[in-house]
């Protein structure tokens, strides 16, 4: 990537750490952590991985795996990881299947090419691993807002928010199986921190009655493991042949003597 492009991401990214920690990002952060609890303890390993550091807040800490590694993939918020892994999200410093989950907060929509950072993601995990997905919902009314601020150079609306649909299609050709998806966050994108708190009636009424709306989504995927199809021999055939009238020897037997 020129430095040109990493350049203008690195802004992008330290924008949206600022943006999540606004009052509107906190209550949005505070929804999907919601979702995490209930789904990270069902995915077991050994290996979870996360992209982006969310203000060295890790959002697997529900995770049961022991072993939690964050990765920067933002050279101005860099010195803040303790791990000290600066990378790209589509180049990642790993070993081809190794990773048993993968956690993607929010990356994909501020991608140059997400389709890589998925194509990227499945190398690295194992058969049978699984990548976590949380993004912003084009639909609803965090869709119609940001069609309103497209003109803004502002996180969130700039990014390319992705529909469902388009990331199922993603998965399913990288091979992968979609097992869960869930919506967030239902009320709409306001700053006031009041306003927000008095409309928190809204995420009970949304999740029962329009899921489609929430502000964003989580969806789990499962890496599927390509079994090999042992090749039969094809005795059906052999026993066809025989069958029209070739005579199959079994033992040799001498010729007798006349004599």
């Amino acid at each position: 990537m020129s430095d040109e492009k990493s350049t203008a991401r690195s802004g992008v990214r330290s924008d949206l750490e600022d943006w999540f920690d606004s009052d509107l990002g906190r209550s949005m952060l505070a929804s999907v952590l919601l979702r995490l609890g209930a789904l990270l303890p069902t995915l077991f390993g050994y290996h979870i991985l996360q992209l982006g550091l969310f203000r060295d807040k890790p959002l697997m800490a529900a995770s049961r795996i022991s072993h939690q590694v964050v990765f920067s993939i933002d050279p101005g918020l860099y010195p803040r990881s303790d791990n000290g892994v600066l990378c790209e999200a589509s180049a990642l410093p790993i070993a081809a299947d190794s990773v048993d989950v993968v956690l993607l907060p929010f990356v994909l929509e501020f991608e140059q090419e997400p389709h890589d950072v998925l194509r990227e993601i499945e190398r690295v995990l194992i058969g049978e691993g699984h990548v976590v997905i949380i993004g912003f919902n084009p639909l609803g009314c965090w869709g119609l807002w940001r069609l309103l601020l497209w003109w803004r150079d502002t996180v969130p609306w700039s990014g390319r928010f992705l529909r469902i649909g388009r990331l199922r299609d993603w998965l399913k050709l990288l091979g992968f199986e979609v097992t869960h998806i869930s919506r967030a966050f239902f009320r709409p994108p306001l700053r006031s921190a009041r306003l927000l708190r008095n409309l928190g009636l809204l995420e009970l009424l949304g999740r029962k009655l329009f899921p489609m709306i929430g502000g964003c989504y989580v969806i789990v995927a499962r890496k599927r493991l390509q079994r090999l199809i042992p090749i039969r021999t094809q005795w059906r055939a052999r026993r066809r042949l025989i069958a029209t009238g070739v005579i199959e020897p079994t033992t040799f037997q001498a010729p007798r003597d006349e004599s």
